[in-house]
């Protein structure tokens, strides 16, 4: 093992990861306290949540497009186009989230008609949605200032401002579903209210860490005007593959939400912590294929060719470790989960079975998504993971789902059964491009 590498990786990766735990622990506190009041404003709120996850499929692409460039420039250590990147990316995340931000606000009782035909599921995620508006634009922008942060050494900041919103958003989420001290009891609205104040502090803090110059700065005149048209070619042409990939696959797992929410309010709620804690036991797992892409990036921005190719392989196998690893840490949680999470007897038994499936799941996570999002993705190899997400969720696994549940009606557990396979379904195509090595690619020259 190179303890160089892996000292630099788990620099990159310790913040980033802890930053992606901390984000899980928002979703986790709204289930958990919503889950007092009762089940069915669990359920709203994990439907209602699906709308902010589709954002994320449109930033999580927007700053991917930004992470190959800015990877390979910044190691190249040419500052200004790596300006020009932020700038470019902070304007499409701001258009996208503005639009966001205006369907929820305008249209929330039609945009949960999407997810769910039970009224009362219907009534209350849209109070959680036109209460949460102003959250999208606003993660939009933080969440990409984050995300160059990242790229330019600064992972520790941007996890110490993202960990402090989240433990911000978990104490107003209490006052204000509760109505604790001075606050209104707000319910299901109060937690969506506490994260729009959660990311207005982010937003403070992103620009004070500008003002200050500690990160790179946003140049505002670049976010209407770039004279540099082949750089927002080149943008463009690394980041829709991610753009498509993103809708493509999150498209997919929005449908298991969809599907799940058309099984019963049980197999919602179940399905929602399912979600969750697989989310928490995998941000080490999604902070690692982070850290990959910033440093195989780098090497190849420097032409260190050979080096990325070893690096490479060195970190696929380090990503099946941690997976199996996350996947024990997570059976070994099933008792605690299941024992503070108040849900009725039929979920409670569907909860168990869906986190033993969640255990095998997270496995094959980690390893595609070093391999696709971290290796991949830093050679500029972006249109690969786009076509086999697309194929793998729409040709197989998704029709599967449906078929099972509206046709066959099979057993619930069934159902969730099939909409854990994309990983595994994928890892063969996964693992045959990643040994033609066309990643191996300095894309600044």
């Amino acid at each position: 093992m190179n303890k160089e590498l892996y000292k630099r990786l788990f620099t990159i990766v310790t913040p980033i990861a802890f930053q992606y735990l901390m984000s899980s622990l928002v979703s986790a506190s709204d289930a958990f306290m919503l889950g007092f009041l009762e089940q069915d404003a669990l359920s709203a709120s994990s439907l209602a949540g699906q709308v902010a996850f589709v954002y994320s499929l449109f930033t999580n692409a927007f700053i991917g497009g930004c992470n190959v460039m800015g990877a390979q420039y910044w190691g190249k250590k040419d500052g200004k186009t790596v300006e020009q990147v932020l700038a470019v990316t902070m304007r499409y995340a701001l258009l996208v989230g503005l639009l966001f931000t205006l369907a929820a606000f305008l249209i929330p009782s039609q945009i949960m008609h999407l997810f769910t035909n039970d009224p009362t599921l219907i009534e209350m995620g849209a109070v959680y949605l036109r209460a949460a508006a102003l959250s999208y634009v606003l993660t939009g922008f933080s969440q990409t200032y984050f995300g160059i942060m990242k790229v330019c050494d600064r992972a520790g900041l941007s996890s110490v401002i993202g960990s402090t919103s989240v433990v911000l958003n978990i104490i107003l989420n209490a006052c204000l579903i509760f109505g604790l001290w001075i606050f209104p009891e707000m319910g299901i609205a109060g937690a969506a209210l506490a994260t729009v104040i959660a990311r207005f502090f982010e937003v403070l803090c992103v620009a004070f860490v500008m003002i200050k110059g500690k990160c790179i700065p946003l140049r505002i005149p670049l976010l209407f005007r770039s004279d540099n048209r082949e750089l927002h070619h080149e943008y463009w042409h690394y980041t829709a593959p991610m753009l498509f990939n993103q809708l493509g696959w999150g498209g997919g797992v929005t449908m298991y939400s969809v599907i799940m929410g058309h099984l019963g309010t049980d197999a919602t709620a179940a399905n929602s912590i399912a979600g969750i804690v697989r989310s928490m036991i995998a941000s080490l797992c999604w902070g690692i294929a982070a850290g990959v892409g910033i440093i195989i990036g780098g090497m190849l921005g420097r032409n260190e060719l050979s080096e990325a190719r070893k690096a490479g392989g060195s970190f696929v196998r380090f990503s099946i470790a941690i997976g199996a690893g996350s996947g024990l840490v997570l059976l070994a949680l099933i008792p605690l989960v299941v024992h503070i999470i108040d849900l009725s007897e039929q979920a409670k038994g569907y909860l168990v079975w869906m986190l033993c499936m969640a255990a095998y799941y997270v496995i094959g996570n980690s390893l595609n998504s070093t391999v696709i999002c971290g290796i991949f993705a830093a050679g500029g190899d972006t249109r690969f993971g786009m076509v086999c997400d697309i194929i793998t969720l729409w040709g197989v696994v998704v029709p599967l789902g449906m078929l099972g549940a509206f046709v066959l009606h099979l057993p619930v557990l069934a159902v969730a059964f099939i909409l854990t396979l994309d990983e595994f379904v994928k890892l063969p195509a996964v693992y045959r491009h990643y040994i033609k090595f066309r990643w191996l690619k300095n894309i600044t020259v």
